[in-house]
């Protein structure tokens, strides 16, 4: 376990300083950017925010609150505390049209920042759960890498990023908001904003 979840910070630390990032889309608070590698999409979704970066970041590593500001969170309950700063989800996502239902097994991995410069971290990964086995009602999907990073901007605001590798099959539906038939990130960039201020 200690192995996972120190693999689930490096994963996304790593994700974050990956050269060549590409900026498709900017708001007045929101900045999305894209890297392709391969196969791999990845997605950051940058956020301006104005509360302290430590009350982004306990909001945002509960997971349980997701459903507040995220549409696509339906359940999400904690099967196992690993530890203050791991645990373990199940999360069920709404069907999308003419596709069942999805459910994940998570691992949450929260990290307050060592030195002033660095960034809260909230990183997430599938695992695999005996206790939770794959259910025909749900289509078991998989996180490669994700979470958020947090950098404070001064006292009451801070810079939110969301991170996102996806694998192929979620890359349709990427496509159909980078290239602006669909909202769905920049709606949802908003509610997380709202919903933290």
């Amino acid at each position: 376990q200690a192995y996972l979840s120190y693999s689930n910070i490096a994963a996304l630390t790593h994700l974050a300083r990956k050269p060549g990032w590409d900026l498709t889309k900017t708001l007045d608070n929101v900045r999305i950017w894209t890297h392709e590698e391969g196969a791999v999409l990845s997605l950051k979704v940058e956020m301006q925010v104005k509360v302290p970066s430590h009350v982004a970041f306990s909001l945002l590593s509960d997971f349980r609150l997701r459903q507040r500001w995220d549409r696509h969170f339906l359940t999400c309950e904690v099967l196992q505390a690993v530890s203050q700063e791991e645990k373990i989800y199940h999360v069920t996502s709404a069907p999308t049209t003419g596709h069942q239902p999805r459910d994940f097994v998570i691992l949450v991995s929260q990290r307050q920042p060592c030195r002033p410069q660095e960034p809260y971290t909230v990183a997430v990964r599938s695992v695999t759960l005996g206790a939770v086995p794959p259910s025909p009602e749900f289509c078991r999907s998989e996180i490669l890498c994700a979470g958020f990073q947090i950098h404070s901007k001064g006292s009451s605001s801070c810079t939110v990023c969301y991170f996102n590798q996806v694998t192929s099959g979620v890359m349709p539906y990427l496509a159909a908001n980078l290239t602006g038939s669909s909202k769905s990130i920049e709606d949802t960039a908003l509610e997380c904003i709202k919903f933290l201020e």
